[in-house]
């Protein structure tokens, strides 16, 4: 006989009022005259999996992702593939010098964003809605200043 297990109910609670309180701030970003080489650089280093793209006035202008530079790397010509055996590398070889295209012509031009103040139920909505991963948090003159990630939402998550 199967007996069914029945555990009792968690209920979850956000505990972030705003953006502002969900936010990681001072988000590792990517200058708009960058180049995919430098960025694989900094994505890898970081451990990141994504950053904003920001003009010289730090407003986000887009956004490289792990799957932005896949794509490129798909439908680049073989001589600008990057070597996966470091080994098979020149000396002196460093992968921000290998491919030097713009990363503003491989990021995503659409940046997804919520004020500081925008109230921490209605970015979950946003995250959920848009079907992203992160939204950026921008202040009055549109400049960066933080991140939200599902990871940071999960972090104010309380029982």
């Amino acid at each position: 006989m199967n007996a069914t297990l029945t555990r009792p109910r968690t209920i979850l609670t956000l505990k972030a009022q705003t953006a502002m309180e969900l936010m990681s701030d001072n988000p590792i970003s990517i200058g708009d005259r960058a180049t995919v080489g430098e960025t694989v650089a900094l994505l890898t280093d970081k451990g990141i999996t994504a950053a904003p793209v920001i003009d010289d006035a730090g407003r986000p202008v887009g956004v490289l992702s792990r799957t932005d530079l896949l794509v490129h790397q798909r439908e680049s010509p073989p001589h600008l593939r990057v070597v996966a055996d470091e080994c098979s590398m020149p000396e002196g070889f460093h992968v921000e010098d290998y491919d030097a295209t713009p990363v503003r012509d491989v990021m995503t031009p659409v940046v997804f964003s919520v004020a500081p103040e925008t109230p921490a139920a209605e970015v979950v909505s946003q995250l959920l809605g848009l079907r992203v991963h992160r939204l950026f948090v921008v202040d009055e003159h549109g400049v960066l200043v933080g991140v939200i990630t599902a990871t940071d939402v999960l972090r104010h998550l309380k029982s």
